[in-house]
């Protein structure tokens, strides 16, 4: 792999531009280009979902702590850290091989061998008994994460130029489409076609032991049709080479580092990235919390589990329903008028888990009331379809105003300030509702448990330590009144940056080349 040679970088002036923003889509001549968008976005979702699926495995066996689980949670981070080698990806090609492929072939290549690899020691990592290999499943899942994040950043940048660019907002719906099937595929199909209970329940006539795959087999599977995939792509599809040109700057890493600074300067994008970075805090506390909630008041997890599933499938439908809205000039129009719904949200999901026990133990008899779990699946519904189509509508619109010329770059740094609104406010939602809940000890009204030293001393007196006034309807409350006050502090501001025409996004890419040089 080598820096390129020549890579277009004139200062594009707004008359020099052809602004796309406000065209109309049309996929006429564009679909082959769309499914194999969806094809390489669903092999994207595949290992993740294999990697998140493990976790459950894992906790399946007794002697794993939460603490191995810790450990393995690092798997989770390369999504969130993309960032730090989005350059590189936009920076260093093989010419001959095309800007995106270079990257894209190698890093697929190499996913499909490490599922084989697992595969063939998956009995020393994951045995039936024993405690598992914590330590070398984590690397082994971290460095297919990292492979998988580097492969998102390749599509997200060929996607921008794969398509028409009067059809680059379909680029979200392939995204988020992909994304859910194959993380849908993979955690599914290695829970659920692995699981003797499950097979012997719904997939065989007579009882057998096992599921109707291994997992060792189910690896080996992956990785095949990993490698297969990869094969076809690199032989059957030719990457446009629009970016060649005799007599122009050269552009090599450091020079991308400097694009990356510059597009962090422009005032748009600082705008922006305020925006969404705080543009989770309304609805926290719903996304983060409640189903663990849900889970304390009596719900089972394999119920919630179930309905997820059901939810991913609705996900993916949902993406093709909305992609001619949010493929359009405006997806932050559409993105603005869910944003009330989901914050009025807040108020039915506070009172279903308030009434969540009372209704799990109906009557008093430990019957659940037949008007509960069809009233939990509408909520959870809605919230799922709001919270998808703001997901797709936010990539459409990161989709519209990235600079092709390093797109890479670009969307890698619009989508971290998406991710990083998900992990703080996640973080921060979760670790507030115990320093919000007031509790008071049961045989001391002085004692009110702030400590774990003062809740063990109200444990020894044979006390328990009631909750007073419970974290989760606070933060509900505050969250929302945050929710709303960002809403009419923001909207004015997205509506106008959405019919900005594309040269408000561009960086000047020949001033930072000269810096460079000089």
């Amino acid at each position: 792999m080598k820096t390129s040679s020549k890579f277009k970088i004139e200062q594009e002036t707004p008359e020099d531009i052809k602004d796309v923003t406000l065209t109309k889509t049309n996929l006429k001549g564009d679909w082959i280009n769309f499914f194999l968008l969806l094809l390489l976005y669903t092999m994207q979702g595949l290992p993740l979902g294999i990697a998140g699926s493990m976790s459950i495995l894992l906790q399946s066996k007794k002697n794993v702590t939460y603490k191995d689980q810790a450990l393995y949670s690092i798997t989770k981070w390369p999504f969130s850290m993309k960032l730090l080698w989005a350059p590189l990806v936009d920076a260093l090609y093989v010419k001959k091989i095309g800007r995106r492929k270079s990257w894209l072939i190698p890093v697929q290549y190499s996913i499909g061998l490490i599922l084989i690899y697992t595969a063939s020691d998956i009995d020393n990592l994951l045995p039936e008994t024993g405690k598992p290999d914590i330590v070398k499943l984590m690397y082994i899942f971290l460095i297919i994460n990292i492979l998988a994040a580097t492969q998102d950043i390749a599509v997200d940048g060929w996607a921008l130029t794969m398509l028409k660019r009067n059809n680059v907002g379909y680029a979200s719906t392939c995204n988020a489409s992909g994304q859910t099937i194959g993380s849908m595929i993979g955690s599914m199909v290695l829970i659920l076609f692995t699981s003797e209970e499950f097979c012997n329940k719904y997939l065989r006539h007579t009882p057998a032991a096992g599921g109707i795959i291994s997992v060792q087999n189910l690896l080996y599977c992956w990785g095949i049709i990993f490698i297969l995939i990869t094969t076809l792509v690199g032989i059957l599809k030719k990457e446009k080479n629009i970016s060649f040109e005799d007599g122009q700057e050269k552009i090599n890493v450091a020079h991308n580092y400097l694009l990356l600074w510059d597009i962090l300067k422009l005032p748009n994008v600082r705008i922006l990235a305020l925006i969404f970075i705080t543009s989770k805090i309304g609805y926290a506390v719903t996304d983060n919390v409640s189903t663990l909630k849900l889970i304390d008041a009596g719900v089972s997890k394999e119920d919630l589990s179930m309905i997820d599933t059901v939810m991913s499938g609705v996900n993916v439908i949902i993406s093709f329903v909305i992609g001619k809205y949010t493929s359009g000039p405006k997806p932050m129009s559409l993105y603005l008028k869910i944003i009330p719904a989901r914050l009025l949200l807040n108020i039915p999901f506070a009172m279903l888990i308030y009434y969540t026990p009372a209704m799990i133990s109906f009557n008093g008899y430990g019957n659940t009331s037949i008007y509960y779990y069809p009233l939990l699946v509408f909520l959870l519904s809605i919230e799922h379809i709001l919270m998808h189509t703001m997901f797709v509508a936010t990539l459409a619109f990161f989709s519209r105003i990235s600079d092709y010329r390093i797109g890479s770059t670009y969307m890698t740094l619009l989508n971290t300030f998406a991710n990083l609104a998900y992990m703080w406010s996640s973080t921060a939602a979760l670790g507030m509702i115990d320093v919000l809940t007031l509790r008071e000890c049961s045989l001391d009204s002085t004692n009110y448990c702030f400590t774990q030293i003062r809740e063990n001393v109200c444990k020894a007196s044979y006390g328990i330590c009631n909750i007073k006034v419970n974290g989760y309807y606070i933060e509900m409350f505050l969250c929302t009144i945050i929710g709303i006050i960002w809403y009419f502090a923001v909207r004015n501001t997205l509506k106008k940056f959405q019919t900005l025409d594309s040269s408000h996004w561009l960086v000047n890419m020949k001033r930072t080349a000269t810096a460079n040089n000089e």
